[in-house]
């Protein structure tokens, strides 16, 4: 009678340290999902921030070169707006060597 008893408690906390272990478990596994889901969108934030500021970068630059120029040259709105243009179109250009998949050899499997 003894030993069935003893085998009861045993099973029984058997039993429980399953369960615990299993709760455990699901807990682990749904901080992994939501960690891997947390690093997706912090690489997405990445390439924003990366594209806004290769964008505004180049346009700034474009404006800052092209009112230089118009200031020496003494020209009033046409220096600005070319170069203007100019660093738009290199902002575009900087966009789609970033985003555009690599063809040939080289390209990621």
């Amino acid at each position: 009678m003894d030993d069935k008893n003893s085998e009861k408690m045993l099973q029984s906390r058997l039993d429980k340290l399953g369960e615990a272990l299993d709760d455990t478990r699901a807990t682990s596994q749904k901080d992994a999902e939501d960690m891997i889901r947390a690093q997706g969108s912090g690489q997405a934030m990445n390439l924003a921030f990366r594209v806004l500021s290769e964008l505004v970068a180049a346009v700034v630059v474009g404006a800052f070169i092209g009112w230089n120029i118009d200031k020496w040259l003494g020209t009033t709105p046409i220096g600005l707006i070319v170069f203007l243009t100019f660093g738009t179109a290199a902002g575009f250009w900087n966009l789609y060597r970033m985003v555009a998949v690599p063809q040939g050899k080289g390209r990621p499997k």
